[in-house]
């Protein structure tokens, strides 16, 4: 199933740039729970992430940004989480080193829930 989000690409000459896509769920990262993102944040480090050099937070791309989000569960292969348990995700770097909420998906590790 696809999904909007806002993917960071690197240019050549070594910028960013950020633009809404039409991703397919595969390409979500490891993790061991798919939140359906509701709400996300804007805060400093989101700013610094969406600056044409990725605020030097971004190590790798294409990337989604957004630091904090809040959603549903849509599946979950720990058993502390099932599906339509509402969750919240802050911190652990996620937008930054990780895919974050600036997206309709997430695929994040667990214990960060």
């Amino acid at each position: 199933m696809s999904f909007r989000a806002l993917v960071m690409e690197q240019q050549a000459d070594g910028s960013a740039v950020a633009a809404l896509r039409d991703l397919d769920a595969a390409a979500l990262p490891a993790g061991d729970v798919t939140v359906r993102v509701e709400y996300s944040t804007l805060n400093y480090k989101d700013g610094l992430c969406l600056s044409a050099k990725g605020g030097g937070l971004v190590r790798n791309y294409p990337h989604v940004p957004g630091i904090d989000f809040a959603g549903v569960v849509e599946a979950s292969s720990d058993a502390r989480y099932t599906p339509g348990d509402r969750v919240v995700l802050t911190g652990w770097r996620v937008g930054e080193v990780h895919w974050g909420g600036y997206a309709q998906k997430a695929r994040v590790k667990a214990d960060w829930l």
